[in-house]
């Protein structure tokens, strides 16, 4: 399959001609990579069982793991799911358009296939014009998981689809470097206590504020061959670039004395090491291929950098990478989260 590539400019989306076109793909059971504010996703009609099946074989995506059906108006909602809470009503008042998707009872309209076979439905409203505008082209439902082959980090520009996916898909429309670059929170209401399922840019605190009480999974990271996910991310590995990654946590100084020895000793292993540091830390390492993920003093940078960060490893062929740790407040949990199933949750404890 020949994946044609398309850059879009504002101007673009807003005479839709690039758009019209990928739409049309989607509306004929087509896949389209996307950009969204969180990361790229891989488009398809929500409505099509062959489409959706089309996505799981191009991603060599496990077919339990849920797509999620997204959405451009507030009242598509009610075509999706069966029934809409007052809680779930006053998140997508408050977070839509945005990175929030929320776990939902389905329509029986809405096929199997596209829901992982759960009788719940992800759901989410973009913040993304091109994500809108693409969706309302498309039919106005297009279930998209991130565009990247199963396991891999998540695509943050159109090169890294590309990478990945060409070849296997129609179009990808190349709308620039993401903005948030982590995928969107997760939040069940399918629950009596609405669950957070996935961590992401939008913080428990912030759904606390809008619904009061909610609960975080206890099995976020959980890796039970039993669990059947209901959200995209909770079994499966994610995230991980080619090379074995470990995470080094505990107090600053004490790792980065840490990752500097232990790189020192893999390199005359004769092994080829990458090191994840900060902007304040990246001099702190005489050896190993280190890159900044961004600056403490904005988490904000840090998620946006790190899926681009573990590609630029994997294209330099490191053999191990050491990364520090970034349990910091607000999108700290979320960064985390990504980074210990990026890990396999191998960490070092110093």
């Amino acid at each position: 399959m020949n994946t044609k590539i398309v850059k879009l400019t504002e101007d673009d989306i807003q005479n839709k001609e690039q758009i019209r076109a990928a739409g049309e793909i989607i509306r004929n059971g087509g896949l389209v990579a996307f950009p969204t504010e969180t990361v790229y996703g891989l488009g398809a009609d929500a409505w099509n069982p062959q489409a959706s099946r089309r996505i799981y074989e191009a991603k060599g995506r496990p077919s339990d793991n849920p797509l999620i059906v997204h959405i451009a108006k507030m009242d598509d909602l009610g075509r999706v799911a069966k029934r809409v809470p007052e809680g779930a009503k006053k998140l997508a008042a408050r977070f839509w358009p945005g990175p929030l998707t929320m776990i939902l009872e389905k329509q029986e309209s809405v096929p199997l296939e596209t829901t992982g076979g759960l009788q719940t439905v992800a759901v989410r409203m973009p913040g993304h014009p091109a994500a809108l505008a693409l969706i309302e082209a498309g039919g106005g439902f297009v279930a998209a998981p991130s565009a990247n082959a199963s396991g891999r980090p998540s695509p943050t520009r159109a090169e890294h689809v590309a990478q990945d996916l060409a070849g296997r898909i129609d179009m990808i429309v190349d709308g620039g470097a993401v903005g948030i670059g982590i995928e969107s929170t997760i939040v069940d209401f399918t629950e009596e206590i609405p669950m957070i399922l996935r961590p992401g840019y939008i913080t428990a605190e912030q759904v606390r504020d809008v619904i009061g009480e909610v609960r975080v999974d206890p099995g976020l990271s959980a890796e039970s061959e039993g669990l059947r996910p209901k959200a995209p991310g909770m079994k499966y590995r994610h995230y991980a670039p080619k090379a074995e990654l470990i995470l080094v946590e505990g107090a600053q100084q004490k790792v980065e004395k840490a990752i500097a020895r232990m790189a020192e000793e893999a390199e005359d292993a004769g092994k080829r090491v990458g090191i994840i540091a900060t902007d304040e830390s990246c001099g702190k390492y005489p050896c190993g291929i280190v890159k900044s993920i961004g600056t403490r003093t904005d988490e904000a940078t840090i998620a946006r950098h790190l899926y681009g960060v573990l590609r630029e490893f994997d294209e330099q062929e490191v053999d191990l990478i050491y990364s520090e740790s970034f349990r910091t407040p607000g999108i700290g949990q979320a960064i985390m989260n990504r980074m210990l199933k990026a890990a396999g949750h191998r960490v070092a404890e110093v």
